[in-house]
């Protein structure tokens, strides 16, 4: 193959002398590999029942308390200690415990998945790293097992779909507008077992965080990965950390599944209304629908320019007495710059319930969950049924400035015009 996508040279990279094309099962040495403790007792039981002596990959894998964290209940107290046992037992090192914050965004914080790499967790936001130029993905819990007591995994290797991006963004818009939008396009099945690879012109304009929040939502359309060039951008990022990596392209020529481009500069500030992520509408199409909640955080939208967008208009008001506004900087790194900026007190001030490093309402886990009935505002990345909460609550998705705007009117609100 002398033309190759970026998924096909990430590939090649972990198959030396080989020439594995798309619909190839491989074998291959993750870098990283994660798991996190919804899923990781699972994944812990499964070792367990096997009585090895000897975990091959335990110097290549992290555990993550993220999701329940603190522990909201004995039995998550009870997962978290079976975990931290399992680590201590087998000399796993990396080890983040309530406090650190969500997986992705600090395996991205920390470096410990970069550009190239191959990163596989319990989890399916684990393509999130494709943002870094990462070939990652979540996969099942006896998968991860395995990878853990052998080193490798097996993987078919998926056709590559190409987004290209033109133009730039405008105003109050961003990586979630984005994403909604190509998912309002192609819909939820679109990329079944593919792998998206963002590229384009419009690259220049997209920060890291927002290359973050499209690749997070990449597995929504039933990507295998979400991939981005690893630019200048994403090279001036890893120099700031000290850190040299290789630029990653597509070749010129590169044969892609399918195609299509999404025009920057024509998109606005989208919601995905309920009953399902599909279901996308610009947001003038929603204003006015009061709302019981609004929630600003998870791994889609916690980043520190997601709280600065949202505080340059919470700084305007206060959040409407009917609606209860909860703030989750996605790890404590974040929480403590934003604390440095103001920005805490910014949102604190204004009467948001501000906390970090947990997962929370995102997953209906706690910090939020909704009651029967209610509207939620969420910049997460699911509306299913049941998701947040009581199974009856209406869950809209947006970006961290609609959220923001909505939270002081008590009903959807477009930031552009709206406050």
């Amino acid at each position: 193959m002398d033309r190759r996508t970026m998924t096909e040279k990430l590939f090649a990279r972990k198959l030396p002398g080989k020439e594995a094309a798309p619909g190839e099962i491989v074998t291959v040495e993750p870098d990283l590999i994660g798991m996190h403790d919804i899923l990781g007792h699972v994944v812990v039981d499964i070792i367990e029942s096997l009585a090895v002596k000897e975990l091959k990959a335990a110097d290549r894998t992290a555990i993550f308390i993220d999701h329940a964290a603190p522990p909201p209940s004995p039995l998550y107290a009870k997962i978290h200690k079976q975990l931290r046992d399992f680590a201590r037992r087998h000399g796993i090192k990396m080890f983040y415990d309530v406090g650190y914050g969500i997986m992705h965004q600090v395996v991205f914080e920390e470096a410990l998945v970069k550009p190239w790499d191959f990163f596989i967790a319990s989890d399916s936001h684990t393509v999130t790293l494709g943002a870094a130029g990462a070939f990652a993905t979540g996969i099942g819990s006896t998968d991860i097992a395995y990878a853990i007591v052998t080193g490798e995994t097996w993987m078919k290797i998926p056709e590559s779909y190409r987004v290209e991006l033109a133009g730039r963004l405008r105003e109050w818009v961003y990586g979630k507008d984005i994403v909604l939008a190509l998912i309002g396009m192609v819909g939820l099945t679109w990329a079944n077992y593919k792998a998206l690879e963002f590229t384009g012109e419009g690259l220049r304009g997209i920060p890291m965080a927002d290359r973050l929040t499209v690749s997070n939502m990449s597995v929504e359309m039933g990507a295998k990965a979400g991939l981005f060039e690893v630019d200048q951008v994403a090279i001036e990022h890893y120099r700031g950390m000290g850190i040299s990596v290789r630029e990653l392209h597509p070749d010129k020529g590169a044969y892609y599944r399918d195609e299509l481009t999404i025009e920057l500069d024509r998109l606005e500030p989208m919601i995905a209304a309920p009953p399902g992520l599909d279901n996308v509408k610009p947001v003038s199409e929603l204003e006015g629908l009061e709302v019981d909640e609004v929630f600003i955080g998870s791994c889609t939208n916690g980043r520190e320019e997601d709280f600065e967008a949202a505080a340059r208009i919470l700084k305007r008001g206060r959040v409407h007495e009917r609606v209860r506004c909860i703030a989750i900087p996605a790890t404590r790194r974040i929480y403590l710059s934003l604390l440095r900026k103001g920005v805490v007190d910014t949102l604190a001030s204004a009467g948001c319930t501000v906390t970090y490093g947990t997962c929370g309402p995102c997953w209906g886990g706690h910090f939020g969950v909704a009651g029967p009935g209610e509207v939620i505002l969420s910049t997460s990345n699911r509306n299913f049924i049941g998701r947040m909460g009581d199974p009856s609550a209406k869950i809209y998705l947006s970006n961290p400035a609609v959220a923001a705007a909505t939270a002081l009117r008590g009903e959807i609100t477009d930031p552009r015009t709206g406050v």
